[in-house]
C-alpha cells in the first residue's frame, strides 16, 4: 500500500524538465534504433557514423526550442533527418523527431505551416522511393501519410481546446471584474449620497438647530463607517491568498433594515411591507435583493424630490419579489445609467428579471421578481 501511494504522487514532469524528457527521450529512442554501425560487421565508414550521431543529435537538441520558433525547428528536424537517412546505411527511427515537431507546430495554431511541412516530408519520401530506396514502398509511404495527418489533427485539436479554455478563462474574469465593479458602485453610490444628503442638512441646520446638526453628522459618521465595512468585504475578493478573507456574511433581507434607517435618517419616511412566508435564501438571491433596495435608495437620494418611499418584499415558493416605490416626479426623471442597468443585470444573472417606470402615486417605481428555485444552497 505504502508504494501505491508513493506512485500515486508521482507527477510527470512540466515545464523546462518535461522539455528535457523529450530531448533525451527521443535521442535515446533514434541512437538506440539507429545502432545498427555499432553491431556486427562494419557496412559503413566511421565519419559516416559519426555524422549520423550528429544529425541525430541536432535534431533531438532542436526539440528545446519547438515553443519558441516552431516552425523553424521543424523545417531544421527535417532537414537533419532527411541528411541522415541519405548518408545512413542503418536507418534508425529519427523521422520521430519530426513528428514530435510536426505535433508542435500545429499545436501552436499554425495549421497551414503543419499541413506544408507534412507535404514535404511525404514529398521527400516520394522522391526516395522514386530514387531507389528498396527500405520505403508506396505502402509505407501511404502509412506514413497516414501518420503525419493524425500528428496534424492532434496538434490542432489541442490548440483548440487551449483557446476554448483560454476565452473561458478571460469571460470568466470579465464577468468578476463587472460584478466587483457592480458591487462597488452600490456600495460607494449609496453611502456617498446619504453622506451629502446629510453633510448638506447638517449645514443648514448648524446655526438654527444644533441638535438636528448633531443627528446629522453622526449618521454621516454612521454611513461613512458602513460604507468602510461593505467596501472591505466586497474587495475582500482582490486579496493575496496568503491574507486573511473577512468572515462577515454578504449583505441580504435581513439587513434591509439599515438601509430603511439610513435613508429616514436623511429626512424620507421610509415605510417597508413583507408578505408571504420568509424561509431561507440561495446567498447570491440575498445579495441581489439587498444590493436592489439599496440602489433604489440611492436613486431616490440623489435624483428625485420623493419625501416617502415604500420598500415592499413579497415571497412566494420559488420566488421572491421586491417593489420599491417613491412619491417624487414620476418616470419623466433620467433612470438611465449604471445603477439601473446594474440591478437589471443582478435580476437577469438569476433568471429573474427587473422593470422600472411610473408608480401607484406619481412617482417612480422599480419592481423585480428574482427565481430562487434553482437549487442553490441557502445563505448559512
Amino acid at each position: 500500500m505504502v508504494l501505491l501511494g508513493s506512485f500515486a504522487r508521482l507527477r510527470p514532469p512540466r515545464g523546462r524538465w518535461a522539455d528535457a524528457a523529450l530531448v533525451g527521450g527521443v535521442f535515446v529512442l533514434a541512437a538506440v534504433g539507429g545502432a545498427g554501425p555499432f553491431v556486427g560487421e562494419r557496412e559503413e565508414p566511421w565519419p559516416v557514423t559519426v555524422f549520423g550521431l550528429g544529425m541525430t543529435a541536432a535534431a533531438s537538441g532542436a526539440l528545446w526550442f519547438r515553443r519558441r520558433r516552431p516552425v523553424a525547428v521543424a523545417l531544421g528536424v527535417l532537414a537533419a533527418t532527411v541528411a541522415y537517412y541519405l548518408i545512413s546505411v542503418h536507418d534508425g527511427p529519427l523521422l520521430v523527431a519530426f513528428v514530435v515537431a510536426l505535433y508542435a507546430v500545429a499545436a501552436e495554431g499554425l495549421l497551414r505551416a503543419a499541413v506544408a511541412l507534412a507535404a514535404l516530408c511525404v514529398v521527400a519520401v516520394g522522391v526516395g522511393i522514386l530514387a531507389g530506396n528498396e527500405d520505403v514502398d508506396g505502402i509505407a509511404l501511404f502509412m506514413l501519410t497516414g501518420w503525419l495527418v493524425a500528428v496534424v489533427a492532434l496538434g490542432w485539436v489541442r490548440h483548440s481546446r487551449q483557446a476554448y479554455v483560454h476565452e473561458v478563462e478571460q469571460r470568466a474574469a470579465g464577468e468578476e471584474r463587472l460584478r466587483i465593479a457592480r458591487e462597488l458602485h452600490d456600495v460607494v453610490g449609496h453611502h456617498i449620497s446619504l453622506i451629502s444628503v446629510q453633510s448638506a442638512a447638517a449645514l443648514h441646520r448648524i446655526e438654527k438647530d444644533p441638535a438636528q446638526a448633531e443627528t446629522a453628522l453622526a449618521a454621516i459618521k454612521a454611513s461613512s463607517r458602513e460604507a468602510l465595512r461593505e467596501l472591505r468585504a466586497t474587495l475582500g475578493v482582490l486579496r493575496q491568498v496568503d491574507e486573511e478573507a473577512p468572515t462577515a456574511p454578504p449583505p441580504g433581507l435581513a439587513r434591509i433594515g439599515e438601509l430603511v434607517a439610513s435613508a429616514r435618517s436623511a429626512g424620507f419616511d421610509v415605510r417597508t411591507h413583507t408578505t408571504g412566508e420568509p424561509e431561507p435564501l440561495p446567498t447570491e438571491v440575498e445579495l441581489a435583493a439587498y444590493r436592489i433596495v439599496q440602489e433604489s435608495l440611492t436613486n431616490v437620494t440623489r435624483h428625485s424630490r420623493a419625501t416617502a418611499v415604500t420598500v415592499h418584499v413579497s415571497h412566494a415558493p420559488r420566488e421572491v419579489r421586491i417593489e420599491i416605490t417613491d412619491n417624487g416626479r414620476g418616470p419623466a426623471r433620467t433612470v438611465s445609467g449604471s445603477g439601473i442597468s446594474g440591478m437589471r443585470e443582478r435580476a437577469r444573472a438569476l433568471g429573474g428579471e427587473l422593470a422600472t417606470g411610473g408608480g401607484p402615486d406619481g412617482g417612480f417605481a422599480v419592481r423585480a421578481r428574482l427565481p430562487h428555485g434553482n437549487g442553490a444552497s441557502p445563505q448559512s
